[in-house]
C-alpha cells in the first residue's frame, strides 16, 4: 500500500463567500451556475460592488480549491493525502498553508514561497443554493511542474487532476506532466472536468489530457454533455465508455451513475435542504476516491458520495463540518 491513498494537483484558493440574488449577478455581468476568471482590477470592482454599494459583509472565508477540497474531503473521512498548489509569501497564502495543514494534508507548500499574490475566489451564492464563483487566479496561475512531489505521487495510490488546470497554458502544462509522471509509475489517474464554462473553453484541452489515457473521470451531466457532444445521460454514458475506463456522472438531486469498467451502477440522490451547491462536486469526488482506494466497490462508493455530497450542500463553504464528516466515517 502507498504512502498515500490520494494524491491531488489543482489551483490553490482562498474563498469568501456572499449571498447575493439574481440581479446583481446580472448586474456584474456574471454567467449564473459558472466559474469565471477575473483579473486583479475587476475584483476589487466586485468587492466595491459587494462592500460599497450594496453593504454586504462575507458569510464565510475558507480554503478553497477544487481538488484542495477534494483532498480535505478524503482526509478528513480518513485517507492520506497530499496536494501540489502554487502560493505566494502573503497572508492569504499563510492562510491556505495553514488550512491545508489544519486538515492533515500533506502538500509540497514550505517557508520558501515567492513573491505575488495568492489566489482568491469570490462565491456568490443566490436563494436557489445555486453558486456562482469569480476567481483571480493570482500565483496559481504560474503552477507548473516544478510543483509536483515525483517521489509523493510514486508513493499514492490515486492521482486527482482537476480540471481547471486546463485554463492557463501552465497548468496545462502541469496537468499532461503529473499524468505522464503517475503513468509511468502505475499509478492510477483520475480527473475531473470541473466546470461547464472551462469545458466549453478547452475542450480541445481536456480531450488531449484525456487522450493519453485515464482510469477514472468526474463530471456532472452539463459538462459530460459539452464534453462529448451528447444530448442525454444514455448518450453521454456510452460516448464516455470510448473515451476513459472508468467514470462517474453526478445528477445532483437525483443521484449519480458510476461506471466500473464492466457495469454501470445508479445510486440515488439524498434528500437535503440545500442552500449552498459550493464543493458538492468536490466532496463527492473525495469521498469516491476514499472509499475505492479502501477497497469498496463503485455502487458502495457513489452511495457514500452522494451522501457526502447532500450533506455539504446544507452549510454555506466547500467543505464538510467535522461532525459532519463523522457521521459519514
Amino acid at each position: 500500500m502507498g504512502k498515500y491513498q490520494i494524491y491531488g494537483v489543482g489551483n490553490a484558493l482562498v474563498d469568501t463567500e456572499y449571498e447575493v440574488d439574481d440581479a446583481f449577478l446580472h448586474a456584474v455581468n456574471l454567467a449564473k451556475g459558472t466559474m469565471t476568471l477575473i483579473d486583479e482590477p475587476r475584483r476589487q470592482g466586485l468587492l466595491q460592488r459587494l462592500h460599497g454599494d450594496c453593504g454586504l459583509a462575507p458569510a464565510k472565508r475558507a480554503g478553497g480549491g477544487s481538488a484542495a477540497n477534494t483532498m480535505v474531503t478524503a482526509a478528513q473521512l480518513g485517507s492520506r493525502a497530499f496536494y501540489s498548489c502554487k502560493v505566494a509569501a502573503d497572508e492569504t497564502g499563510d492562510y491556505f498553508t495553514g488550512d491545508l495543514a489544519a486538515a492533515a494534508v500533506d502538500t509540497n507548500l514550505g517557508a520558501r514561497r515567492g513573491p505575488g499574490a495568492t489566489g482568491q475566489c469570490i462565491s456568490l451564492v443566490t436563494p436557489d443554493a445555486e453558486r456562482t464563483m469569480a476567481t483571480c487566479l493570482g500565483i496559481t496561475e504560474a503552477l507548473s511542474p516544478k510543483e509536483l512531489d515525483r517521489e509523493a505521487l510514486r508513493e499514492s495510490m490515486n492521482l486527482y487532476i482537476e480540471g481547471y488546470l486546463v485554463a492557463s497554458p501552465s497548468g496545462f502544462q502541469t496537468a499532461l506532466a503529473a499524468r505522464d509522471m503517475a503513468q509511468a509509475a502505475g499509478v492510477p489517474v483520475a480527473v475531473t472536468l470541473s466546470d461547464p464554462s472551462v469545458v466549453g473553453r478547452c475542450r480541445a484541452q481536456y480531450e488531449a489530457l484525456l487522450g493519453g489515457g485515464v482510469d477514472l473521470l468526474f463530471c456532472n451531466l452539463e459538462e459530460a454533455k459539452l464534453l462529448t457532444g451528447s444530448k442525454d445521460a444514455d448518450a453521454c454514458v456510452q460516448a464516455l465508455r470510448a473515451l476513459c475506463r472508468r467514470f462517474t456522472i453526478t445528477l445532483g438531486k437525483s443521484g449519480s451513475l458510476a461506471f466500473d469498467g464492466k457495469a454501470l451502477h445508479e445510486a440515488p440522490g439524498q434528500a437535503a435542504q440545500a442552500v449552498d451547491t459550493t464543493g458538492a462536486g468536490d466532496v463527492y469526488a473525495g469521498a469516491f476516491l476514499h472509499l475505492v482506494a479502501a477497497g469498496g466497490g463503485f455502487a458502495e462508493a457513489a452511495q457514500l458520495a452522494n451522501k457526502a455530497a447532500s450533506m455539504v450542500v446544507t452549510r454555506f463553504g466547500a467543505r464538510l463540518s467535522q461532525q459532519q464528516a463523522a457521521q459519514l466515517r
